[in-house]
């Protein structure tokens, strides 16, 4: 039994998002937000609901962050933060400082500048 060649097809043009919407309106672009990578949750402390963060970039009191893993998303302002268990106002990279967080967040988490 012998097989039938066929021809390839040519791929068919479809027509761009402004033309299948009629009126040849396009829709606006939406605004990308970039956040500055911090750093990475080392530690969560549950019974005094602290995380202990590693820091990738400078961090100041006052900061907004936003800290992200699995289905939890934690936005909040730094109100206050330690190192080494003293009050700090600004850490520099490499510095591990630890937060009060309002929900409960693990190691690996993904801290981000918002």
């Amino acid at each position: 039994m012998k097989k039938k060649l066929t021809k390839a097809k040519k791929p068919t043009k479809v027509a761009s998002t402004a033309t299948r919407r009629g009126g040849g309106k396009v829709a606006p672009k939406k605004k990308v937000v970039t956040e500055k990578p911090l750093g990475r949750v080392s530690h969560y402390f549950d019974n005094i609901k602290v995380a202990a963060i590693k820091l990738e970039a400078p961090l100041k009191k006052g900061d907004t962050v936003r800290i992200e893993g699995g289905t939890t998303v934690v936005k909040m302002k730094i109100a206050s933060m330690q190192k080494d268990h003293k009050p700090v106002l600004t850490a520099k990279a490499k510095d591990e400082i630890g937060i009060k967080v309002s929900k409960k967040v693990r190691e690996g988490y993904r801290v981000f500048k918002a």
